[in-house]
């Protein structure tokens, strides 16, 4: 495809300190879910292979039992949903960039990708197995395209994929409803092993041969993806995102819908049991994040919320923060480290959202330690020196 040049949108070009938000509610977020998984016996594969064994408030009702379960419902798939939307307005920023300054387009973004897709491979070999930024850099060289098409064009693609998700959300769920219940399943024994006993370099030749099952989810979600990323480009260009009347109303309606429509769904597919789990997770997840962004925009449009600067730091810094946090929790909870999972196996829920608060307490203070200093974080930094042909921005005096 040819490149194109651009005539510069109508939109704003200062930046919106509500992405900056909720970016970093994002990472944070998806952490939220993924401290399960590195406190679950055999990690990664254990997940995948049996399950993250949710609790059932409904045969126990303890204060523990109703404490997790609140816990993973305000997270699964919510923040994951909510950061796919914003790395779509990334996409569109990045778009009305180069039409401001008359340039062609994809041009380099292609390069920009490509980058981002290594990183998220290194990132899966020496860190962590599930992932985002591989299937967002293949997911974004699509809608790159799209975006220099014409609207109607955007628009059929947007809801196309929608379509072939939810039918594909729909076939899995009828799937394992209409199967028979084979029971809990135990995670593999030698997984359990090797992340609580064995060597670095023994978890990562696990990741590289099973690297085909491990990666299952950008191939099962990338309609939903490609959904996401467009709605967060519609979004950009509605004003969302801006302080204006405009933007304060869209927001509102957001917070609305998503949260008046998606919690009670949300909700029926959490006590529905496993059986409602993809449905729950990658059809009506998406739903709630759009109230999710709808909720905290009002907030910040009308109060003085304690902890949104915190929140904006590690938004600033999110490539970072989100690799850091996994970094942590891989030598908190893994054997090649302090081993938690291990030694705090069967204790309860409390330590592992401890966990989370703690390691959310640290991305906290040092993202907004290093933004006094810098005016990027330290691997959006390693990205612009890597793509950009000026010299990184000095430290601060």
């Amino acid at each position: 495809m040819a490149h194109t040049t651009l005539a510069a949108p109508g939109v704003t070009t200062t930046r919106l300190p509500l992405l900056d938000v909720l970016r970093g509610a994002a990472i944070l977020g998806t952490l939220m879910t993924n401290v399960w998984i590195f406190a679950s016996p055999g990690s990664e594969w254990g997940v995948l292979d049996g399950g993250l064994h949710a609790p059932d408030p409904l045969a126990d009702p303890s204060a523990a039992t109703i404490a997790e379960s609140v816990f993973r419902f305000l997270a699964d798939g919510k923040f994951l949903s909510l950061l796919t939307i914003l790395f779509g307005v990334g996409l569109a920023i990045q778009y009305d960039s180069a039409a401001r300054r008359g340039e062609p387009w994809p041009g380099r973004y292609p390069r920009r990708a490509a980058f981002l897709f290594l990183e998220g491979t290194v990132h899966f070999v020496l860190v962590f197995a599930w992932d985002v930024l591989m299937g967002y850099a293949v997911t974004a060289l699509l809608v790159a395209r799209l975006l220099a098409r014409s609207e109607k064009v955007r628009r059929a693609a947007m809801w196309t994929a929608a379509g072939l998700h939810l039918a594909l959300v729909g076939l899995v769920t009828l799937g394992d409803l209409t199967a028979a219940d084979p029971g809990p399943r135990a995670p593999d024994p030698a997984a359990v092993e090797l992340y609580a006993r064995g060597g670095y370099l023994d978890q990562i030749s696990f990741r590289l041969d099973h690297a085909l099952a491990l990666r299952v989810e950008p191939v099962f979600s990338f309609g939903l993806l490609v959904f996401l990323f467009l709605l967060g480009v519609r979004l950009h260009r509605a004003g969302a995102f801006g302080a204006s009347a405009h933007g304060r109303r869209i927001r509102v309606r957001m917070a609305g819908w998503g949260l008046g429509l998606g919690l009670p769904l949300g909700a029926a597919a959490a006590l529905g049991g496993p059986d409602f789990f993809v449905l729950g997770r990658y059809g009506i997840a998406p739903l709630i994040a759009v109230g999710y962004i709808g909720l905290i925009g009002c907030a910040l449009d009308r109060f003085r919320v304690p902890g949104a600067g915190a929140l904006g730091s590690v938004g600033r810094t999110a490539l970072s923060c989100y690799v850091g946090q996994n970094l942590l929790c891989m030598l908190l909870c893994y054997g090649i480290g302090l081993g938690l999972a291990d030694r705090l196996a069967g204790s309860g829920p409390w330590w592992v959202m401890g966990l989370w608060a703690g390691v959310s307490l640290v991305l906290v203070a040092a993202s907004r330690l290093w933004l006094r200093r810098f005016d990027r974080g330290p691997l959006e930094a390693v990205q612009h020196r890597a793509l950009s042909s000026r010299p990184s921005p000095a430290p601060r005096p």
